[in-house]
């Protein structure tokens, strides 16, 4: 690479502006979003969902940044005005918040992904990037988007879609896509029933990771043509890009170009924790002694807010009163009478005496028992576990108090438990 193309593949970065689409429901995650946004879910121990796309701009150099909310904000507002405030404004780094503007009409929310963009049109356009980068908030991965942008200039295109592998019994949930041999995008179907399959890899399906890099002015041009049309879902997988695709302009970004720390012999690493199941199965992976994802990367960290706590302790030490943890990860603020296996606990857990913790990922603010045990559950924050309450072993008795899917994790809230302790005896 010459100087002049380093040069200009470092000021990339800083004529983009990102904007994170984090104002989604996350219905399929029960009511572990009943009281926040998916991407304001906990995760790993001391993270928000969110901080992953954030990190990733931080670390790619973009530091001009929209965050658009909409869906049960509050938590995800206050999590990102603690932690994401060291920016300096007057280095033209920022993270602004985007609630809907309710700008179409006073009665209109963000009716799609791409309206959410347009409302917001005019903060963007005072932003005068060359590029916008649209990001998905809530998904877990790390990506240099500084190599995406280089990618999506050097093809020369007005958009670009990063595309991931996945098996096309699972595809059906994501924009699939069709590419040639100079990877634009030939076909684009937003969530098919019978995904297509990828040419000479039967059962793998090329599909959308919602990342997306825009040369700006086409963007804005699209998008007013978009809000013209009355039966445009105004949603950038099923209006936007397949306009795009079909005139020409389209083109992938495999995501193994610019993903950050995969594991030799693995895929690169990202997650759509979108379902209970996968969200318990990211979080336990954390707990291996090699794990798909890596948190301790100091060259790619995961930046958060968090509070000022005391490091965990873990007390007693007599031979059926041990506080420990085996391939557990446990934050700051936690006291630990009882054993933790496998388990993720995250900051000011109180494990009491005699208590078991086994295959669980535990949320702020918890509460265990005495002589309690828990089994691949996922336990809400600020929940009160009874002494004695055994969740995780009785399948009936569980789905009859508590949220459990099919594969046996078991979801428990305030509300389960107050329900819980109100229904008649017997």
């Amino acid at each position: 690479m010459s100087p002049q193309d380093l040069a200009q593949g470092l000021d990339l970065p800083r004529r983009a502006v990102a904007l994170v689409l984090a104002g989604g429901r996350g219905s399929r995650l029960k009511n572990l979003t009943d009281t926040r946004a998916k991407p304001a879910v906990y995760f790993g121990g001391k993270f928000r969902i969110v901080d992953f796309a954030l990190s990733n701009c931080m670390n790619s150099g973009i530091r001009r940044i929209g965050v658009i909310t909409q869906y049960k904000s509050h938590s995800l507002l206050r999590h990102l005005q603690r932690g994401w405030a060291f920016l300096k404004s007057e280095m033209n780094e920022f993270v602004d918040l985007l609630p809907a503007q309710q700008r179409v009409d006073e009665e209109s929310w963000y009716r799609g992904t791409a309206d959410a963009v347009y409302q917001n049109q005019d903060i963007l356009a005072a932003y005068r990037a060359d590029y916008v980068v649209v990001l998905a908030g809530d998904h877990v991965y790390k990506q240099n988007y500084a190599l995406m942008l280089a990618d999506h200039v050097a093809q020369g295109q007005e958009c670009t879609v990063g595309c991931i592998e996945v098996a096309s019994e699972e595809a059906h949930a994501f924009g699939v896509m069709h590419v040639d041999e100079r990877r634009r995008i030939v076909d684009f179907v937003e969530k098919p029933p019978e995904p297509p399959q990828i040419p000479g890899k039967p059962g793998r399906t090329l599909a959308s990771m919602g990342i997306y890099i825009f040369n700006a002015r086409y963007l804005y041009l699209e998008l007013e043509r978009d809000m013209m049309d009355p039966n445009s879902n105004h949603d950038f997988g099923k209006d936007i890009i397949p306009k795009m695709v079909k005139a020409g302009v389209a083109v992938a970004h495999p995501f193994e170009m610019s993903c950050v720390g995969t594991k030799p012999g693995h895929p690169p690493y990202w997650r759509d924790v979108g379902t209970i199941d996968a969200y318990w199965d990211a979080n336990i992976d954390l707990t291996a002694t090699d794990p798909l994802l890596n948190l301790y990367d100091t060259h790619w960290p995961v930046w958060t807010y968090q509070e000022q706590l005391p490091p965990a302790k873990f007390v007693h030490n007599q031979a059926d009163r041990r506080g420990m943890a085996i391939e557990s990860m446990v934050s700051g603020g936690c006291i630990v009478s009882g054993a933790v296996f496998r388990s993720v606990l995250f900051s000011q857990v109180r494990v009491h005496s005699y208590a078991q913790v086994n295959w669980s990922v535990i949320l702020p603010g918890v509460q265990i028992g005495r002589h309690a045990r828990i089994t691949r559950a996922v336990i809400d924050r600020d929940c009160v576990i009874p002494d004695h309450l055994v969740i995780g072993d009785d399948a009936v008795a569980d789905a009859a108090r508590f949220h459990r899917t099919d594969s046996g994790i078991t979801l428990v809230t305030r509300d389960m438990l107050r329900a819980m302790e109100q229904a008649p005896i017997g």
